[in-house]
């Protein structure tokens, strides 16, 4: 990963059948670096589900589908980390749980999707940027995720507000010399945060 990677959010979810699994599923999420910026328990009903998953509408797994995600709960985490539409992918492994098995054994799918059911892989990941905002709205509707400031709006930023902010306590440091100097600014910083209600 380098510094000019950026972060990402995605959708991921613990289908009804893999819920009882929600605690060694978490332990993957953070085990890879990613970061839950929200979660919730849904139960969704036919017309939720069928809205979900329009994009499969008329083919011929769509029917079972709709009924295996209406089954019980789902649990919706927006998770956060550099690439993480790409990197939540490939921790969940293949689509269907025997290709899983056999080329990803420690994939999430090979690991609590359904050995008799290819498609019961129960976990769900956005596959693209773009869908991964539609679905986070989907499940996550009320919330507002604003854009972390990237190329020149960061650089902007950190010129005209971190900067200058950052030299004052700086110049009052070497006036002051204390004792602590790391927590005098750190004070200091606090104090004087122009963004402090």
């Amino acid at each position: 990963m380098t510094s000019s990677t950026a972060i990402q959010r995605t959708l991921a979810l613990i289908k009804p059948d893999a819920v009882n699994r929600a605690t060694e599923i978490e332990k993957t999420i953070g085990e890879e670096g990613f970061t839950i910026v929200e979660r919730r328990t849904v139960k969704l009903n036919k017309s939720e589900a069928e809205q979900f998953y329009e994009e499969h509408t008329g083919k011929p797994f769509f029917e079972s589908l709709i009924e295996y995600m209406t089954a019980g709960e789902v649990l919706a985490f927006i998770l956060s980390r550099e690439e993480a539409v790409a990197h939540w992918r490939k921790v969940l492994g293949p689509t269907k749980v025997s290709v899983a098995r056999q080329d990803a054994p420690s994939s999430l799918r090979a690991r609590f999707g359904d050995p008799d059911n290819d498609s019961h892989n129960g976990t769900h990941g956005s596959d693209a940027v773009a869908s991964a905002q539609r679905e986070i709205k989907f499940f996550f509707p009320d919330l507002t995720l604003d854009a972390a400031l990237t190329g020149e709006g960061a650089k902007e930023y950190l010129s005209h507000a971190v900067s200058p902010l950052l030299v004052r306590g700086l110049t009052e440091l070497c006036r002051e010399r204390p004792e602590e100097p790391i927590t005098w600014l750190a004070d200091w910083l606090l104090t004087n945060n122009p963004n402090k209600a």
